[in-house]
């Protein structure tokens, strides 16, 4: 058994990892259930816009955390040192109970999905088990086994884990860079399309009160949210890192800048090439599918196809990947089961990987992809908020403390990231409120189990002394 985790991941592989977890299914697909609450190709835009500068702002502002705690458990150990255990505890319960575990699960079966277009056996309709007390589709079963491969192929040395990362991260980018040009190119040469990029009236006509329509407008990045999702993975495995201090700040700045970058240009892509109808209305929300079909035909269907499958594969590798280490993080703070704590021979916490994967594919069987989003980020976001918020915390406890990098803008960026999150959070609440109260719900359970869990431990140290 290794004693503790090795550093092994360079600047480069810390970016791969921040984008290559970030860039899954979700560019390809949420474009179109947007459009259709926003209803203009103009707030399309705009909420890509306000999403990346989110990203961007939180990301500058996890770099200063980063910098002071370059240890395993990223966001974990930021909101014990800025809170204490009992709000730790509850993001750690909720990134396993929900948030990471459900992203794996979601983008799993966004992988199989697409695995459909190749293979029509394989897909939502298609039941192996077809009971009324349990339903199971060949697209679950193939989502399950990706997650389960993935796994186990983690358990080798995070470089190994890395190398696969940084393979599949740069093929996607390629393919994005690709999609973009090529629509670049049908927007000027073949395109009917005729509205601008930058109209902001409603497609249904309807005119709506200012406040409905921001609520409705913050409501609708639930996509863009969570295609931009996962940035933070990287703290997670700062213990594994080379010169975190410099390295964790420097790539989140680098890998959350380029992929916002790169989404606010294939959704102007979008606009610029497809009819809102188009988007709006588009197979099973397959947009960037109906886009390749009208460049290249039917065989655009296939390409989307196999690149987001190369994308989706990519992200669940990454998200695997970090999310073991903050049970580990949990684990040796008598906080998850205590076989989580424990690290293999190469300085992986193979157990902790293991009971993240047995829970992701229960989810992979709990919803369609659209509500594990809603139960995602809900919590999510409420956890980014409350870090972000550690920021300002601990300015004002640890004034001394050695913070190699200091968040650029503070404190001006990190309170909009706040305000503007609150204001998303608050419209998912109204508008989505039969899945983020579930979310909301979950987060608070971690409340009793937390005090479970210290009374058990506490019990048996007890019994020990006498």
């Amino acid at each position: 058994m290794s004693e503790k985790p090795q550093k092994s991941l360079t600047l480069l592989d810390s970016v791969m990892l921040i984008m290559g977890s970030m860039i899954g299914s979700g560019i390809f697909i949420v474009a179109a259930d947007m459009t259709r609450d926003l209803q203009s190709p103009g707030l399309l835009i705009l909420a890509w816009i306000v999403t990346g500068f989110m990203t961007f702002a939180g990301a500058l502002s996890y770099g200063e955390l980063a910098g002071m705690m370059p240890q395993a458990g990223g966001q974990y150990v930021y909101l014990k040192e800025a809170f204490n255990p009992l709000v730790a505890f509850m993001y750690g319960w909720t990134f396993f109970a929900v948030i990471q575990t459900g992203t794996i699960a979601a983008v799993a079966v966004a992988f199989a999905k697409f695995t459909g277009v190749f293979l029509p056996m394989i897909s939502a309709e298609n039941y192996i088990i077809d009971s009324a007390f349990l339903k199971i589709s060949t697209q679950q079963v193939l989502a399950i086994f990706c997650i389960v491969l993935l796994t186990f192929s983690n358990f080798r040395s995070i470089k190994t884990g890395a190398l696969i990362q940084n393979l599949f991260t740069f093929a996607k980018i390629g393919s994005l860079v690709a999609i973009i040009l090529l629509g670049i190119y049908i927007a000027f040469t073949k395109s009917e399309v005729t509205q601008s990029i930058w109209d902001f009236n409603r497609a249904d006509g309807q005119s709506l009160p200012m406040l409905a329509l921001v609520g409705i407008f913050f409501s609708a990045m639930v996509g863009s949210l969570f295609s931009s999702d996962a940035w933070n993975n990287i703290t997670f495995t700062a213990g594994e890192v080379k010169n975190p201090q410099r390295n964790v700040p420097l790539a989140l700045a680098i890998g959350t800048a380029s992929v916002s970058l790169i989404y606010i240009f294939i959704n102007i892509t979008y606009v610029s090439s497809l009819s809102l109808t188009e988007i709006q209305n588009a197979p099973a929300d397959r947009v960037a599918t109906v886009l390749m079909e009208k460049i290249v035909g039917e065989k655009g269907v296939f390409f989307i196809a196999a690149m987001v499958m190369v994308s989706t594969f990519g992200c669940i590798n990454g998200l695997i990947l970090a999310g073991g280490r903050v049970y580990y993080a949990m684990a040796i703070d008598k906080l998850f089961f205590k076989q989580a704590a424990r690290l293999n021979r190469n300085g992986v916490p193979a157990n902790a990987l293991v009971f993240q994967g047995i829970w992701a594919c229960a989810l992979t069987l709990s919803g369609s992809y659209n509500s594990l989003l809603d139960y995602v980020m809900f919590a999510t976001v409420l956890f980014y908020i409350l870090t972000i918020l550690g920021v300002f915390i601990l300015r004002a406890k640890q004034p001394n403390a050695l913070r190699p990098y200091k968040a650029w803008g503070y404190p001006v960026l990190p309170a909009l990231y706040i305000l503007l999150a609150s204001g998303f959070c608050i419209s998912a609440l109204y508008y989505n409120y039969q899945y983020t109260l579930i979310g909301l719900g979950i987060v608070l359970v971690g409340i009793p189990i937390y005090y479970l869990i210290k009374t058990g431990f506490n019990h048996k140290q007890a019994e020990k002394i006498a």
